[in-house]
């Protein structure tokens, strides 16, 4: 128990007297007393006022301009002359564009219009970020410009070798392989020689002969493997020359295709089938009967990855792997066409035929843009990363510039060798044409994460792992591949058409149940799920039941009439058939 001084000293209402509240007349008597006692230190509350207010202001003042002035001041204290982030051209923005502004609907769920918003900002901010970042690309795309009044198309090979820088002029050599001529890039020799060579260092990687007729060679997804067709099978090398497959379903194949997305080597062969073979698992994806004769003329559009085949009637075909048919026939010469290219960005298609002329088409539309009269024809055509053309008349090679465009009038560059052109591919991110004959312009600035000339061994292993998993399906390959992020509206509907007869009901028909909110704990996320799955169950049941009882009343009309038929038919004597009808 607490002792009487404690409990004096605790603090209790009992026994407590209330105050008298006090009335307005006496609170103005104590305010004018509290006046007299200020006013004898008034001019010393006064000062003391004035100098806590002139500090509050300065502080104020200074606060105002650390929060405005924060990024244009110097470590010196000089304020920025150009304050904020850097202006961005509206051409340049233009250019790294990826998407036009998402159109919001009326209702929409709070959730999807921030996901939607997030996602409008990312996009923005990578745009500027690309705009800005393109200032620091070291390298510009240059051509060959003359002097006044002179003809590009007549400087030669040797008087720019002579002009150029060391690390350029050493881009040009020529090898001399007289014995086992023509050749096709790689190096692969009509006559069974085939050769690996880094044209830069000018190191031989392997050399090796097959001893039989070679028809084509073909780079796969990396340096480290090719693979060769020859007279009889298709056949897959290491660098060092070392076969690693013999593949005898890929019978007499002329030409090859490599599809570096899709991890898929198209062949063309002499038998008229276009085979597609998965070269990281080692299976056969599709082959395609085309009916068209031999398959000789062949080439891919980078930007969608459909196969483009020319035929000995002046027609091109375009083939995808998931279809049986053709997807596209153009009609483009009067004879037989004799090479086929297209440009990186899928927009134009170049050919060549017999009829000595060269069309440029837009494959968008399908129509022809420019047609141009060649006086020998062109054999091979080319296309590089930055639009030039290079076309093989002969034993001359003429690079045209701008051919959709502009029309154009004489080549842009000529050069002749030694004997008729079998083949011929401009190198990427180089100003350099590679040229296969008898005798045996790129992209500045490239992307690393995408083609990198320059990567380590572990760089290319890490490549191919990252290759392997980004591995695109080859049901995806279309005419237009904005279509896979569309819906399918069509097969939607047919879809549901075929759930509704499975179910024999239409789940979408009818409104959802929504339960009504109850107190007390009885609208717990349980009891709600429970109240939902009793009416649907209940709704289901109605259905299933009108269902069944209109089954049964068919089965019983069936019966019936299957009952009266029977009847009829023990009724029929032998001399009905006589009787007329």
């Amino acid at each position: 128990m607490a002792s009487p001084g404690e409990a004096a000293v605790c603090d209790t209402h009992v026994g407590k007297k209330k105050k008298p509240t006090s009335r307005y007349w006496e609170e103005t008597q104590k305010d004018g007393e509290n006046e007299k006692k200020v006013g004898k230190d008034g001019e010393q509350t006064g000062q003391s006022l004035e100098k806590k207010t002139r500090q509050k202001q300065k502080a104020k003042k200074r606060k105002q301009e650390e929060d405005q002035g924060d990024g244009n001041k110097l470590i010196s204290g000089k304020s920025d002359p150009f304050p904020g982030p850097a202006p961005i051209p509206e051409d340049r923005l233009q250019k790294f564009k990826r998407r036009d502004t998402t159109k919001k609907p009326r209702r929409q769920h709070y959730k999807l219009k921030d996901m939607i918003a997030r996602s409008e900002e990312a996009s923005e901010m990578a745009q500027k970020q690309a705009a800005r970042f393109d200032l620091l690309l070291p390298e510009d795309a240059g051509f060959l410009e003359g002097d006044e009044d002179e003809d590009t198309c007549t400087i030669s090979q040797e008087d720019i070798a002579e002009v150029v820088d060391i690390t350029s002029a050493t881009k040009y050599f020529d090898l001399k392989l007289s014995q086992f001529g023509p050749y096709r890039l790689l190096l692969g020799g009509r006559r069974g020689h085939v050769a690996c060579i880094d044209w830069q260092s000018k190191q031989l990687m392997c050399e090796i002969n097959v001893m039989e007729s070679i028809n084509d060679v073909k780079w796969l997804h990396s340096e480290a493997m090719y693979a060769v067709a020859q007279k009889k099978w298709l056949h897959i090398y290491d660098s060092n020359g070392i076969e690693l497959h013999c593949i005898r379903k890929f019978n007499d194949v002329l030409r090859m295709q490599f599809l570096p997305y899709h991890f898929l080597l198209a062949t063309a062969s002499a038998t008229s089938f276009l085979q597609y073979l998965d070269v990281s698992v080692g299976k056969e994806v599709a082959a395609i009967c085309t009916k068209t004769g031999r398959l000789d003329v062949m080439c891919q559009n980078p930007h969608n990855a459909i196969i483009h085949l020319g035929h000995s009637n002046g027609t091109v075909t375009l083939w995808a792997p998931n279809q049986k048919e053709a997807l596209v026939k153009m009609l483009c010469h009067q004879g037989a066409v004799r090479s086929v290219t297209v440009d990186k960005t899928g927009t134009y298609m170049v050919t060549s035929g017999m009829d000595k002329k060269l069309k440029v088409y837009d494959i968008r539309a399908f129509k022809p843009l420019k047609s141009y009269f060649l006086p020998a024809g062109a054999s091979c055509l080319s296309l590089s990363q930055r639009g030039l053309l290079s076309a093989a008349t002969g034993d001359i090679v003429q690079v045209y510039r701008d051919v959709w465009n502009t029309p154009v009038s004489k080549p842009y560059m000529t050069h002749r060798v030694q004997r008729t052109i079998w083949g011929m591919n401009f190198c990427p991110f180089e100003d350099v044409l590679g040229v296969g004959h008898g005798e045996g312009a790129g992209e500045p600035n490239f992307d690393g994460l995408d083609a990198n000339p320059y990567r380590s061994a572990k760089q290319r292993q890490e490549w191919e792992v990252k290759a392997l998993l980004e591995k695109i399906q080859p049901e995806l390959i279309s005419l237009d591949p904005t279509e896979l992020g569309q819906v399918d509206r069509a097969t939607y509907e047919q879809r549901h058409q075929d759930r509704v007869q499975a179910l024999g009901f239409d789940p979408l028909a009818k409104e959802k149940f929504i339960p009504k909110y109850k107190k007390k704990g009885r609208s717990s996320t349980g009891s709600v799920e429970r109240r939902k799955r009793q009416v649907a169950h209940e709704d289901q049941r109605d259905v299933i039941r009108k269902t069944a009882e209109d089954k049964m009343k068919i089965e019983k009309e069936r019966k019936k009439r299957e009952k009266k038929e029977a009847v009829l038919s023990s009724q029929r004597s032998a001399l009905d058939r006589f009787k007329k009808q």
